[in-house]
């Protein structure tokens, strides 16, 4: 084992000196990884990728079957190709320059995607055993699905050669998140997203390394997915055509999972769902005071079984979310049947918050689902939760300490930090937003499983999302996955990173917005792409 590893590390030094960047504090100026890896080591020389550039997985223990690591390494590879006019003679150039492939060893077998999935890998250009290949190790597809993304940021066309180059070799890159949740919701009740643009918004949550789609899908506003269990749910759409169909929904969760994402289906209830009652007008109060859902209607109780149901057979991701939060029970206390319900059962208003959260939890229990709510309900009656529920944070600081005190894990959104629609937040508040703050205990830190950017739908559709996504999210990104002593202390660190990354997304085709200015802002006169 000894004398492997230092055949390796002399092959490492004939290709080039090495200059370890991964231990004792990175500098993160170096190069422009994003977001940052645990342990990084890299050189000073240059290799060229091949036209023809293979993919080989001789000796992995994964076969493949469903193809996810070949669409993935294809993709990987047009990406950095791009359309560029590409020279083709090699025959110049000396062969112990040219990178010809990639070989990947996968160890498990499995391609399942689900929570707290190994998303680690090892990265090293040149191989030490195969050196006209770059080696990727990963326990499982999804982390060598990283470990490719890696990779496609350490080419570079140059205009000059007119070839792909693979600079600062060789790379030796050890990896793996901080965190099992990384997150980004969007909101496709308050402006329907075309289908087109949430696979966009997927394929740019994968250049960052973000793998849950928290999808809002409805809300007071409207109702666009198609429930086959209760059909005129979909009465509550905007119109005929801003609507998703059981199979367009079931489309979207198998595009996230081939890229390692899975989609976090919500339903908010009881408030926030005016539109259902479109559609099935019993579930509202009355006709003049129309949410929360009548929490004294058993009929209420039979629509989100039926829907959780449905959910079931698409939605295959560990949780589900069942909102929760701003519930305003003023139109159960002025229901005459509501009010003479409560009294039968011998509750007010906030008791029958409480009930109705808790049993549409236990609905959710027996579809397999474990529960997200908002910090609400963990506000107004936390003891009484379920073990099995994850409270999301988003009123504020503060709450993510007293969750997991409670024995509960928690998601971090805070508004005054996460969310995407706030554009007076800037991607440096984003950057230093600490899940963990004023967390010390290292049991209770594992309860918080991670945290979430929020792309709320009021002022943006498919014209303007992924500027307002984008490169804020990917501030909070590096924060969720790279380990903690590897982040920057001041957000000046990684500037020239971040701005090199969000340059990146426009040329992948994301619309990425500078970073000088406010979320969405425009470019400030002309100039280079990387100084904007």
């Amino acid at each position: 084992m000894g004398l492997q590893l230092l055949r390796v590390w002399l092959l490492l030094f004939l290709f080039g000196l090495v200059a370890i960047v991964g231990g004792g504090g990175v500098n993160v100026g170096d190069f422009n990884i994003w977001p940052m890896p645990k342990s990084v080591t890299n050189g000073h020389r240059k290799l060229y990728m091949a036209l023809d550039f293979q993919l080989i997985t001789e000796g992995t223990n994964y076969s493949d079957a469903s193809g996810i690591l070949k669409e993935a390494f294809t993709t990987m590879v047009d990406v950095v190709q791009m359309d560029y006019a590409l020279d083709a003679n090699f025959s110049a150039l000396h062969p112990s320059v040219v990178l010809k492939g990639l070989q990947v060893l996968i160890s498990s077998p499995n391609d399942q995607l689900q929570y707290g999935i190994d998303e680690s890998y090892k990265l090293l250009v040149p191989s030490p055993y195969k050196p006209d290949f770059a080696h990727l190790e990963a326990q499982t597809v999804y982390g060598a699905l990283h470990g490719l993304q890696t990779f496609s940021q350490l080419c570079h066309f140059n205009s000059a050669t007119s070839r792909i180059e693979v600079l600062m070799v060789p790379w030796t890159i050890i990896d793996q998140p901080r965190f099992s949740y990384r997150g980004l919701l969007i909101d496709t009740s308050r402006h329907y997203q075309p289908l087109p643009m949430i696979k966009k918004v997927i394929d740019s949550m994968v250049y960052a390394k973000l793998n849950v789609l928290h999808w809002h899908i409805v809300d007071t506003q409207s109702f666009p997915l198609e429930i086959p269990s209760y059909p005129k749910l979909w009465d509550g759409a905007y119109s005929f055509s801003e609507r998703y169909t059981f199979a367009e929904a079931a489309e979207i969760v198998s595009y996230a999972q081939r890229r390692g994402i899975n989609v976090l289906a919500e339903i908010d209830v009881p408030g926030h769902a005016l539109s259902w009652g479109r559609g099935y007008p019993s579930l509202w109060p009355s006709k003049n005071c129309q949410q929360p859902l009548d929490v004294s209607s058993e009929f209420t109780f039979k629509v989100i079984d039926g829907i959780l149901s449905d959910f079931s057979k698409i939605f295959k991701f560990k949780f589900v979310h069942l909102g929760g939060d701003e519930v305003d029970t003023s139109c159960w206390m002025s229901t005459p049947h509501i009010m003479n319900w409560l009294r039968k059962h011998g509750m007010n208003e906030s008791e029958a918050y409480q009930y109705f959260v808790l049993r549409a939890q236990k609905i959710a229990l027996s579809h397999g689902y474990e529960i997200v709510n908002w910090e609400e309900t963990f506000n107004n009656f936390g003891s009484k939760l379920s073990r099995k529920t994850v409270v999301h944070n988003w009123l504020g600081g503060g709450v993510a300490e007293k969750v997991v005190a409670a024995g509960l894990r928690c998601i971090v959104s805070n508004q005054d930090k996460w969310y995407l629609d706030h554009l007076d937040t800037t991607w440096q508040q984003f950057y230093m937003n600490e899940p963990l703050t004023n967390i010390t205990n290292t049991e209770q830190q594992k309860l918080v499983i991670g945290g979430e950017v929020c792309m709320w739908g009021e002022t943006v559709d498919g014209s303007d999302i992924e500027q307002t996504i984008w490169p804020r999210a990917a501030a909070a990104a590096e924060r969720l996955w790279t380990t903690y002593n590897k982040l920057a202390r001041d957000p000046k660190q990684v500037t020239r990173r971040l701005a090199h990354f969000r340059c990146l997304l426009n040329q992948r085709g994301i619309a990425a917005a500078p970073l000088a200015g406010p979320g969405r802002g425009a470019p400030q006169e002309p100039g280079s792409c990387y100084s904007q």
